[in-house]
């Protein structure tokens, strides 16, 4: 549950920009409503894709078992690619909560952000369990924080809470897509836990109980922490560009925002940990299929861990670093939800092609009601994507990078048949 929790959330750090994007009255309903549509498909699909194989690669695997070895590789190449992108934002907000302390650390972001990326690494080679347990304790410093802002907060102001009603009216369609882009990053990864399942003990039991239980965890922090931070009174301006730690310090004092801040540290260091955890374990089952170099697929001889490809991870994401918070979230979500509606069609293809394989979890509907539902997500995704198309500036350059992402996809596939023809069956 901890490594599910870090791997999608890790805390509401990051959501910080949404009262920005979505003012008063859209930002708690974009909050409910968008996990909903966006979230919700997402775990139902995992979980009965997950329960019929259980095996390391997740979703790589399932798409090249339902659509056949070239949509496989589109949707390993489409995550790995996606999860660097992902990466490269947590040193950063590591760096942006350290300096609530020492603001010089800005100057220094480079070679701190170096440090986080490296010291995971090597924290991944170790193993599984090290970072299952190292989530577990960057869990409690994350939560414990925001459980005493919630109660200082509600012990002082209770009956005094106003909320705005609900309404997204004469929200441009610019920010109504960064919005749900905000509320989409902070929400998404629910597949990317699967791909370690071979070493998880009980994996179907195991995976159905945690994810339900963080996805929970996640949709109370994020609802309480946009709730106080609109009756804090705090600017939206202040809030996207110095975080939570200034609504800490709002309700409580230095020392509260003190402790959210260093919360914050904790939660970038355990996201990366977590998902790196994830992402190494793509490329190593791609390379046992011919579909990446041999070398990806090497074992530690000590740990038994991917080292080659976890290495490979870090250096890429070592050079993505330089981006800003804003563009790498655009790309990130843009690459990701290609890559997940490759599983939503993988989940249709299975129930028909093979509807007696037995699945421990299956969603309790039809065909025909898994196609109507599953657009919900796929309008979500369509209407951020579209939204960033009709931003100004640096958004629409983002948006048009991560679609030029998407087409390499092809152009490797060409080639790796070019080498290996017999990977066209």
């Amino acid at each position: 549950m901890a490594i599910i929790f870090f791997t999608v959330s890790g805390g509401p750090y990051g959501l910080e920009p949404l009262i920005a994007y979505a003012g008063q009255h859209g930002a708690l309903l974009l909050l409910l409503v968008t996990p909903l549509l966006w979230d919700v498909p997402a775990i139902f699909t995992v979980l009965e894709l997950n329960s019929m194989m259980p095996v390391n690669g997740g979703y790589y695997k399932w798409v090249k078992h339902a659509l056949g070895t070239r949509w496989g590789f589109y949707e390993g190449w489409w995550t790995w690619l996606y999860t660097f992108v992902d990466l490269a934002i947590y040193p950063g907000l590591f760096v942006l909560y350290a300096s609530f302390f020492f603001p010089a650390l800005m100057d220094y972001r480079i070679p701190i952000c170096l440090c986080v990326i490296w010291a995971s690494a090597g924290l991944n080679i170790l193993g599984i369990v090290p970072v299952g347990r190292t989530s577990l304790a960057l869990g409690a410093v994350v939560l414990i924080p925001f459980v005493l802002l919630f109660v200082l907060f509600f012990y002082h102001h209770t009956g005094h809470i106003i909320i705005a009603s609900p309404s997204l009216k004469g929200m441009p369609f610019p920010a109504l897509g960064m919005a749900l882009y905000t509320v989409m990053w902070n929400c998404l990864g629910w597949d990317n836990v699967t791909t370690y399942a071979g070493e998880v003990e009980k994996p179907v039991r195991s995976y159905l109980v945690s994810i339900f239980a963080s996805f929970a965890l996640v949709i109370v922090l994020y609802f309480l922490v946009i709730l106080v931070a609109q009756q804090s009174g705090i600017d939206a301006g202040i809030l996207k560009d110095k975080g939570f730690p200034v609504v800490g310090a709002l309700v409580s004092g230095q020392w509260l925002g003190g402790l959210i801040a260093f919360a914050g540290m904790a939660s970038s260091l355990g996201i990366y940990a977590a998902v790196l955890l994830s992402v190494s374990r793509v490329p190593k089952v791609m390379a046992d299929d011919d579909l990446l170099p041999a070398k990806l697929n090497y074992l530690h001889p000590r740990f038994q861990t991917p080292y080659i490809s976890i290495i490979v991870c870090s250096l890429v994401v070592s050079l993505m670093i330089l981006w800003p918070f804003a563009d790498l979230l655009i790309i990130d979500v843009t690459v990701y939800g290609a890559g997940l509606s490759l599983e939503y069609i993988s989940l249709i293809k299975l129930r028909v092609s093979s509807p007696g394989t037995h699945r421990p979890f299956k969603i309790p509907l039809g065909v025909p009601a898994l196609c109507v539902a599953l657009v919900l997500p796929v309008t979500v995704y369509f209407a951020a994507l579209a939204g960033a198309f009709y931003s100004t500036g640096q958004a629409v350059w983002a948006a048009v990078f991560a679609v030029v992402v998407l087409a390499t996809a092809e152009l490797v596939w060409r080639v790796i048949v070019w080498r290996k023809p017999f990977l066209k069956s």
